[in-house]
C-alpha cells in the first residue's frame, strides 16, 4: 500500500506542476495584459484551473498523511531478516579469545664504566 501512495503522489505532484505551469499569474507585469483573458470564456478555465490546483494540493496531502501511516508496515517487512540477525549477534554469549604475545628477553642493562 505504501509503494501505491508514493505513486499516486508523484502523478498528483506531475499534475500539480503542470496546472500551476498553465495558469495565467494574477499578478505582476504580465496583469497589465489580463483583459483579452476575458475573451471567450477564458475565465471559466481559470476557475477551472485554480479549482484543479487546490484539488491537486489537498491530494498530496492526503496520500503523504497515508503514506507515513502505512511506512511502517512496509519497512517492518523489509527489514526484519536483518534487525533479528542483528538482535542475534547481540545477544549471543561473547567467547573470550585470549592472545598470548610472545615474549622477548631484554638484554640487561650493562653497567657504565667511568673512562677516566
Amino acid at each position: 500500500m505504501y509503494i501505491f501512495c508514493v505513486v499516486l503522489i508523484a502523478i498528483a505532484c506531475i499534475l500539480l506542476v503542470l496546472a500551476v505551469l498553465v495558469q495565467s499569474p494574477k499578478s505582476g507585469m504580465a496583469a497589465n495584459f489580463g483583459a483579452s483573458n476575458q475573451v471567450m470564456g477564458v475565465r471559466q478555465t481559470a476557475d477551472f484551473l485554480e479549482k484543479f490546483t487546490w484539488g491537486a494540493a489537498t491530494v498530496v496531502l492526503v496520500l503523504s498523511i497515508l503514506a507515513t501511516v502505512f511506512v511502517g508496515d512496509h519497512f517492518k517487512s523489509a527489514n526484519a531478516s536483518s534487525a533479528t540477525s542483528d538482535l542475534e549477534m547481540l545477544s549471543a554469549p561473547a567467547t573470550e579469545q585470549t592472545v598470548e604475545m610472545p615474549q622477548v628477553e631484554v638484554p640487561a642493562a650493562e653497567e657504565a664504566t667511568p673512562a677516566n
